[in-house]
């Protein structure tokens, strides 16, 4: 132990872009636009979604909370992201990374557990179609996006205390361009075992336990699509649910390759670039998965967007 030379971080630096120093203006214009995008198209949905009177359902109050979530979700990275290549000073304290860390822990869990109530409302509606609106309420449309803002809080809270509680050696450099787990854990000394555990069994309850549950509602919604009449029934059914098929699939299949595929198998660029796809191009495409393959969204933009023209002109 006496070789090992174990510093108090006060500070963290990130490396990533840091090797591109003359793409630095550019990038900063493309994350801006990106996340320019990210604001006005999911606020887009939000504000579409609460006015217009034909869109007052189950499936639009969730997509309106996951357009929010969204926003929240991308907010937590990108300033900072789009202030280093600035900047270019590309340092967080060490509780700036705490707390940045752990929003995208928590909001990274919402999404997740949102992604479920969608594939959840999306069974009801196609396998108990006369059960819907007495099954989908008002009140159990709250309460599950209630449980899924607020229901892994407290483990992940644990999760972060646990990260932040290692000692990190002699580097405080992350291979990365925000504060994450893997490369977190590439500065800890010692025995790390625990934490590695911790984050497989958190993975699985916040991560494998969604993604098997829209797996297994999706099985029974198209086989319950399947057995419809009519060719026209199908395509219709197959429609409501292909944008958070989409959806779902961007997230989950970067966010797995991110997390739990063995670090040796892939490099820190390779990192970065699915990190951005989970946490900053899946909002981005959002909007325009959900809004251009769902025919009463379009006419909903249609309708709304004139008027709010006519009042900007006005």
């Amino acid at each position: 132990m006496s070789d090992v030379n174990i510093t108090f971080v006060v500070e963290f630096f990130f490396l990533g872009f840091s090797d591109l120093p003359d793409l630095q203006e550019f990038l900063f214009v493309i994350f801006f636009i990106i996340y320019l995008s990210i604001l006005i198209g999911n606020s887009l949905i939000i504000v579409i979604t609460k006015v217009e009177p034909s869109l007052q359902t189950p499936m639009y109050f969730f997509l309106g909370n996951f357009s929010f979530l969204e926003i929240c979700y991308t907010s937590v990275t990108l300033p900072k992201i789009l202030t280093d290549l600035w900047t270019q000073k590309r340092t967080i304290s060490f509780l700036g990374c705490a707390i940045q860390l752990f929003f995208i822990l928590i909001l990274g869990v919402t999404e997740c557990f949102l992604l479920s109530v969608m594939a959840y409302d999306r069974y009801v509606a196609i396998c108990k179609p006369l059960y819907y609106t007495l099954i989908m309420n008002r009140k159990m449309c709250v309460w599950l996006v209630i449980g899924s803002w607020i229901l892994g809080i407290p483990i992940l809270i644990g999760l972060t205390y646990q990260i932040f509680s290692l000692s990190f050696c002699s580097s405080n450099k992350l291979e990365h361009i925000f504060c994450d787990i893997p490369p977190l854990l590439k500065l800890a000394c010692g025995d790390i075992s625990l934490e590695v555990y911790s984050i497989y069994v958190d993975a699985g309850i916040f991560g494998m336990f969604p993604f098997f549950f829209i797996f297994g509602s999706y099985v029974k919604i198209i086989a319950t699509i399947l057995k419809l009449p009519s060719a026209k029934g199908r395509s219709k059914a197959f429609l409501t649910c292909s944008s958070h098929l989409i959806v779902v699939t961007l997230y989950f299949v970067s966010a797995f390759v991110s997390y739990l595929m063995p670090k040796s198998s892939h490099s820190s660029a390779t990192e970065i670039v699915f990190s951005l796809f989970y946490t900053i191009l899946t909002p981005m495409f959002n909007p325009l998965i959900y809004s251009l393959r769902n025919k009463d969204f379009i006419l909903a933009m249609r309708k709304l967007l004139p008027k709010c023209i006519g009042l900007v002109s006005t």
